[in-house]
């Protein structure tokens, strides 16, 4: 089932939460609203499953219009962050509970409600725990049970909360990869909405960055990462490092770097910030070109393979990082206080509009 977002407003008091929101998800797709706290990303969640309702737009679900219609009506699964499960009901009796409660004639018989739930017990490897309660389980075991229940009705869309935002990392890595691998079985059209820029990049097949009630850009995970389209995209998905400088007619000025910035061709030495990711970076120990910037060493952290070294530039005095691999680190053997030089593979040029 398609998801149509059209020109969706939402205010709450003198407060825009959602601001001409267009937005289409393909049958099938498993899409990440990501975002930081009060972006609307959760807002927007519920007012596709019918929770929330927009002072104007329109959603549409297979091309209908279903803003009169109920959450029930709209056939959609909600899986929320915390869980809400019944605690008096056994995992069995949780993930049956929407089929039970289902009117007479829709409702499936005694044996069909068996067959279905342990069917998707399988599916959430959790066939052997159907006599446990809630307290019984771990915080992962409650988001698969909690999953497996929104399934059960059958949804035609699937919409997740913060889904595991209230489990700690080795857990939420653990099954955020299971949900990749279960959608890609199912293939129900989803929606889910995280805060974690790196879940958002491995779980999903597009992100859609929101902020501030707006959305600043669509794309998969590798096409906002390596082509953010604005400051904010940049500096939200991942460690980035910032360049002061300024523009001139197409040419950017970062200390000795000059690079092209054909977005600014009308620009007149106007401030510009230039933004590179840490592995965008090498470190030289002499100088071997005009456009190597000079940096000193102050911090060198290891980080499991990965080295972080921690610099101030000269031009600037502005904190840098650059990161490496171990056995690019060892060729180096940097040291507290050391100059060094730095060379840019990859920077992307915007006009100082904030900073």
């Amino acid at each position: 089932m398609s998801i149509e977002i059209k020109s969706i407003t939402k205010t709450f008091g003198r407060f825009a939460a959602l601001k001409d929101i267009n937005l289409t998800i393909p049958t099938g797709e498993l899409t990440a609203l990501l975002g930081p706290s009060g972006c609307g990303k959760t807002t927007l969640l519920r007012i596709i499953a019918g929770m929330e309702y927009p002072e104007s737009g329109t959603i549409l679900l297979d091309g209908q219009n279903v803003l009169d219609r109920t959450v029930r009506e709209r056939r959609v699964g909600f899986v929320f962050q915390h869980y809400a499960l019944f605690r008096h009901m056994s995992v069995f009796e949780n993930v049956a509970f929407g089929l039970r409660v289902r009117p007479k004639k829709f409702r499936p018989s005694k044996s069909e409600i068996s067959d279905r739930v342990n069917a998707l017990l399988h599916l959430v490897q959790m066939e052997h725990l159907a006599r446990h309660y809630p307290s019984q389980l771990s915080g992962g075991q409650r988001q698969r049970v909690a999953l497996a229940r929104a399934l059960a009705v059958e949804p035609k869309v699937l919409l997740l909360d913060e889904p595991f935002g209230a489990l700690d990392a080795k857990v939420r890595q653990e099954l955020r990869r299971w949900l990749r691998r279960l959608h890609d079985e199912l293939h129900v059209t989803s929606v889910f909405v995280t805060h974690d820029q790196e879940e958002a990049l491995e779980v999903s097949d597009r992100v859609v960055l929101m902020n501030e009630g707006r959305i600043e850009q669509i794309g998969t995970p590798q096409e906002v990462y390596d082509h953010p389209a604005s400051p904010f995209v940049y500096t939200f998905l991942g460690h980035v490092n910032i360049f002061r400088g300024r523009v001139h007619q197409g040419h950017a000025h970062m200390g000795a770097v000059e690079i092209d910035a054909p977005d600014y061709a009308d620009a007149d030495n106007a401030p510009a910030v230039g933004y590179a990711r840490p592995h965008d970076m090498d470190i030289c120990l002499q100088r071997t070109g005009a456009s190597d910037l000079e940096a000193s060493v102050e911090r060198v952290q290891f980080i499991g393979p990965v080295v972080r070294v921690l610099m101030k530039l000269s031009y600037s005095g502005d904190p840098i990082e650059a990161q490496f691999d171990r056995p690019r680190y060892g060729e180096l053997n940097l040291q507290s206080g050391q100059t060094v030089f730095l060379k840019l593979r990859n920077m992307k040029v915007f006009g100082d509009y904030s900073i």
